[in-house]
């Protein structure tokens, strides 16, 4: 039993025989290491497994969880980070204890793979979810009733949450925090992991969606959207100034504020987020791939994907076009 934890702030997440430990390691490092800096009430972690003794993991070392599913499925927050085989079936045991969790009123997320298990846990049923671009169409096929969304970094269902490949998993662990949190403890917890407190795109890049959540009173994010929306458009700060109804200097503090970044350094590498799928699915020159995504010459557009991606806007084009 968990009688030792704030309830409320309680983590559990699954280890399991055979598993690969980066996921695991993610929520260890998010929730697992104690932050008094942030000077907020942090999370009490509990690694457990459905089986007791050692766990062989990727990589040829052992692992020893220390609870079982009767304190997985006690948490408030309940992790699972994988699955050993997506194409096996999910144990009956581990199927109730993710639902006892969600009937108890807890946060179930899976990353990656261990979105097999909350399908199969009858979870997902009716919703939208994502996994890893490589599962997704087996994910879809095994449970034809999950609406499956390979091209986004997470899904947040409110009481279910689940999230793409590995790395993505950051993503959606950092966006729990701000939902606990607030954004500025959430952007504060990405700096000391060395991320970006927030990704554009789809898998494949980036995601448009903010780790801080966009309200009305919110001149920034809503900026930002505009922005987003408009990228063929020439921005200038003080255009964006004026959408925000700022004065510039105000507007430049508060975005940087809020993204750590300048608004013109923002506003290129959104374009270069917005030009690779078209690189990649297009055949138009990169003349007109730069023009489309808002770059005036195509030797700035040039100048600028090969200072942000290492490589040139034709090499990318040779290496993921279609």
């Amino acid at each position: 039993m968990l009688r030792r934890y704030d309830s409320n702030r309680t983590v559990s997440v699954l280890a399991y025989d055979g598993m690969s430990t980066f996921e695991l390691g993610c929520v260890v490092e998010v929730f697992g290491l104690p932050r008094p800096e942030l000077d907020v009430p942090w999370y009490d972690l509990a690694v457990c497994a459905e089986h007791d003794g050692p766990l062989r993991a990727v990589g040829g070392f052992i692992i020893q969880a220390t609870y079982g599913l009767e304190v997985f499925a006690e948490a408030r927050t309940v992790i699972v980070p994988g699955v050993a085989d997506v194409r096996a079936e999910v144990s009956p045991a581990l199927i109730d204890a993710v639902r006892r969790a969600h009937e108890r009123g807890a946060r179930v997320v899976s990353i990656c793979s261990g979105a097999f298990v909350l399908a199969a846990a009858g979870l997902l049923d009716g919703r939208s979810a994502t996994t890893h671009w490589r599962y997704a169409e087996l994910l879809q096929e095994r449970f034809p009733q999950v609406r499956v969304d390979p091209g986004v970094l997470y899904v947040d269902n409110g009481d279910v949450l689940t999230s793409a490949g590995s790395a993505a998993g950051i993503d959606l662990l950092i966006h729990l925090i701000r939902r606990d949190h607030g954004p500025g403890v959430a952007n504060a917890v990405a700096r000391r992991l060395v991320v970006p407190p927030h990704r554009e795109g789809g898998q494949a890049q980036f995601i448009e969606a903010a780790v801080t959540p966009i309200e009305d009173d919110d001149a920034v994010a809503r900026t930002m959207e505009w922005a987003l929306a408009n990228l063929s458009r020439p921005i200038t700060v003080a255009v964006l100034a004026r959408v925000a109804g700022m004065s510039q200097r105000s507007f430049v503090r508060h975005f940087n504020r809020r993204t750590g970044t300048s608004p013109l350094r923002w506003v290129i590498a959104q374009r270069i987020a917005a030009s690779l799928p078209l690189l990649e699915s297009a055949t138009a020159p990169v003349e007109e791939v730069g023009a489309a995504v808002g770059f005036e010459s195509p030797v700035t557009f040039r100048h600028h994907f090969s200072r942000s991606m290492h490589t040139s806007p034709s090499a990318y084009r040779k290496a993921f076009g279609r």
